[in-house]
């Protein structure tokens, strides 16, 4: 695939040596509990390096987690270049019907940019607390949540922050942040599919839930590294631009070396440029000291690795000078990336047609029931929750993908093992079936999906609890 707004170009043309790349990848593949699913590099303007381990691919959405929050802080920066809100609004001043219900001061003076910048005044993570106030309406259940602190004082990673600034953009705009986004953002820079998950208000919420494909993250990265310029025009306010990407509130008391280098607005400092990022490993990387996008998906919960193996090989390989052949091999390398199958073992028992019922251990409290069924010219895996199924062929020591899942399976002994890679969210589900009982663990667990049938790009209209 080739991102079409952006020309490509090779490593050594642009200075870099694609051997450091190669060791990048060397060391995402090694270290234990990380598992890249894609990445696209960009260097003075053009596509270096892209590849996607399969069964993930290019034409593929992916879940973005918090990574969402720097597609929020753009929408941002177009309303308030259309003078749809100001920064230092008071957020209770976009919601005048719920002025009446806030009485806290330091609730009624939180501004706009005192949430975009996390620095709402909370010392902790409200997303709970405003549930709990008003399930129903966040950023009622928000203000309500009084702040211990004054607005604009101190740090505290809060989801209901983002949500209150993403609801402001709607409510100004008369549209979802998608809605709002397409001819402003994703149009002018060739972005395809994108969609957001919605709460039971029928808001897009902003903190998390976007789904896009990785090019959509490094055409992001590159719009905000030339300052909101993009083929000769200004789509973003460069003063937005330069506010967001500076420190606005300190957070030294964060315990990973590139979480503490202070917040901006809705993008991390780091100890090399900045960036957005979200669980589980999604990445948008600018270093504008070397010109330099890089977008990551995956699945970790050690973020922090992922970004001291870029520091330890692409800091050195930016220095150049490269060569063809290490261009050659690292096309090679990319275009041929995957995850591993389950491995099989030959001499294990038959497969047979049967059902498992999920263990009390069972990470996934949904999950009623697991049928395995001979189809005569394949084999089929079926996750029963309640009346909803979803069925994917199984083929073992290989991957199969059906819809947005991809299976693989093996045996080991009398236990039939199956994975199964949920393709447009960092998610797997493994389970060991035998004697009519599966074993259900994540290898990391989805944080907004309750159901497995929602572990998928939200189609039009529908909604999901968080």
């Amino acid at each position: 695939m080739t991102i079409d707004a952006l020309p490509t170009s090779t490593p050594s043309a642009e200075g870099i040596d694609a051997a450091g790349v190669e060791a990048f990848l060397d060391g995402l593949e090694s270290t234990p509990g990380v598992e890249p699913h894609s990445i696209v590099l960009v260097r003075h303007g053009s596509v270096v390096t892209q590849g996607w381990w399969a069964p993930y691919s290019a034409d593929r959405v992916h879940l973005l987690y918090s990574l969402s929050k720097s597609f929020t802080s753009t929408a941002v920066a177009f309303a308030v270049d259309e003078g749809l809100l100001g920064l230092d609004d008071t957020v209770l001043s976009h919601f005048p019907e719920l002025d009446a219900d806030v009485t806290d001061p330091r609730s009624r003076s939180m501004r706009v940019r005192d949430v975009l910048a996390m620095s709402s005044g909370h010392r902790a993570e409200a997303l709970g607390r405003a549930l709990e106030a008003d399930p129903a309406d966040l950023v009622r259940g928000f203000l309500l949540t009084p702040p211990e602190a004054d607005p604009g004082s101190v740090f505290a990673y809060n989801q209901p922050c983002t949500y209150a600034v993403a609801a402001i953009v709607q409510r100004a705009s008369g549209l979802s942040l998608t809605e709002y986004l397409r001819p402003r953002l994703f149009e002018p820079l060739g972005i395809g599919e994108a969609s957001w998950q919605r709460d039971d208000s029928g808001r897009e919420i902003g903190f998390s839930g976007l789904h896009a494909q990785t090019e959509a993250v490094a055409l992001l990265g590159q719009l905000w590294l030339r300052r909101g310029m993009w083929q000769g025009r200004q789509l973003l306010p460069a003063s937005y631009v330069d506010e967001a990407t500076r420190v606005q509130v300190a957070n030294p008391d964060e315990p990973n070396a590139d979480w503490s280098q202070g917040y901006g607005f809705q993008f991390w400092m780091a100890r090399h440029g900045w960036r957005g990022d979200g669980a589980y490993g999604q990445f948008c990387v600018v270093l504008p000291e070397h010109d330099v996008v890089l977008a990551l998906t995956g699945q970790t919960v050690d973020m922090q690795a992922v970004l001291d193996l870029a520091w330890q090989h692409l800091l050195p390989a930016f220095e150049g000078p490269g060569d063809a052949a290490a261009d050659d091999a690292l096309a090679r390398r990319t275009a041929a990336l995957g995850l591993a199958p389950l491995e099989d073992d030959a001499g294990a028992a038959e497969l047979r047609a049967a059902s498992f019922v999920p263990t009390s251990s069972s990470e996934q409290p949904t999950l009623t029931l697991v049928g395995l069924t001979d189809e005569g010219s394949s084999w089929r895996v079926l996750l029963h929750e309640g009346d909803d199924v979803l069925e994917a062929e199984v083929v073992l020591g290989a991957w199969t993908v059906t819809d947005a899942l991809a299976v693989t399976a093996g045996r080991r002994g009398a236990a039939l093992h199956v994975d199964v890679v949920f393709v447009e969210t960092p998610h797997r589900l493994h389970l060991v079936l035998d004697a009519g009982a599966a074993e259900v663990r994540w290898e990391t667990t989805p944080l907004h999906a309750p159901a497995l049938r929602q572990l998928r790009a939200p189609r039009d209209g529908e909604t999901s609890p968080l």
